[in-house]
């Protein structure tokens, strides 16, 4: 069975251990990125969520995954909020996939 990890600050990403993530705390984004690296090449993880805050330091990172079929890596608002990065990636696979912006029609 897959595993669903989650890469961020301390402080946003332990709530995720209750629902049974594998959580990975970052003190910096090139850490951050090397423990991206390793989950992925496990070969167990089906999805790694990785916070914002770090999400924008180590996009070149997480595009290297986004058109694999596993590990989807999506990156999910920190502790800070959402500063819209997500949502960008998620519109940006959704017209990749359709071939339009079904989601946001603007």
């Amino acid at each position: 069975m897959y595993k669903i990890g989650i890469i961020g600050d301390r402080d946003t990403v332990l709530g995720f251990m209750a629902l049974g993530f594998a959580v990975e705390d970052m003190t910096d984004a090139e850490e951050a990125a090397k423990k991206l690296h390793t989950m992925a090449k496990s070969g167990e993880y089906a999805v790694i969520f990785i916070t914002e805050n770090y999400a924008v330091q180590i996009e070149e990172d997480m595009n290297r995954y986004k058109d694999m079929p596993l590990p989807a890596v999506i990156s999910v608002p920190g502790q800070g909020g959402s500063t819209g990065y997500g949502m960008n990636n998620i519109r940006s696979a959704v017209e990749r996939a359709v071939g339009a912006d079904i989601l946001f029609r603007e």
